[in-house]
């Protein structure tokens, strides 16, 4: 397949299924994996002219458990895709439901997200999804939502409450702490956070910290 696939990308040209003949394309190809390419074609697993015939512009996307802050957006764009066109039917998640989401490692990146959503919309009552409709695995974290947070109180949504300013908020005094905790050291802070030095740079830039 490897050697099809690079003859394809190199001529222009593929033969349809049960066609005689050659026919040019003109495509764009964009592709995925979360394999590790360089390492497959340093063992001879993968060919290195198509891994570099593929590898032009190359963009690496950190897992989900590096992006909390992606995890509010795919939640209400996931939920939008399930309910369908009917807002009644479209659930609503408490902030300690997001909050867990967002402190789960997401060994299964978005899919393992959905994965969840499904389930709880399943079980949710009243159109409310809170941490018990989850089903998360229990990883020892008892924490109060207060002391996950800091100490950070938990407004209670009312009229111009911005979900993402606050959840903005709450990474800002995290990340803020870190350094301070690490004397200003990022890749120490980076580890205290669980994240990777890229994803703390990322998040500094992100909400204009540096």
């Amino acid at each position: 397949m490897q050697v099809k696939l690079l003859r394809a990308i190199q001529e222009k040209r593929i033969r349809p299924v049960g066609a005689s003949q050659e026919v040019p394309v003109d495509v764009r190809i964009l592709s995925a994996t979360h394999q590790d390419l360089t390492r497959r074609v340093a063992q001879g697993e993968f060919r290195e002219d198509l891994y570099y015939r593929l590898n032009v512009i190359p963009l690496n996307i950190p897992p989900l458990r590096e992006r909390p802050e992606d995890i509010p957006p795919l939640i209400d764009h996931l939920l939008g895709k399930m309910a369908g066109d009917d807002p009644e039917l479209r659930p609503r998640l408490t902030l300690d439901a997001i909050r867990a989401l967002q402190r789960h490692p997401f060994d299964g990146n978005v899919r393992e997200l959905e994965n969840i959503l499904e389930r709880a919309l399943t079980l949710a009552d009243e159109g409310v999804i809170d941490v018990p409709d989850l089903h998360l695995p229990d990883r020892g974290d008892t924490a109060t939502a207060g002391e996950a947070n800091g100490g950070l109180a938990e407004p209670e949504p009312e009229e111009g409450f911005e979900l993402e300013d606050y959840l903005a908020d709450l990474e800002r005094t995290a990340i803020q702490r870190a350094l301070a905790k690490t004397n200003g050291n990022k890749t120490a802070a980076a580890g205290l956070l669980g994240i990777s030095f890229r994803s703390l740079r990322y998040k500094l830039k992100k909400l204009e910290m540096e």
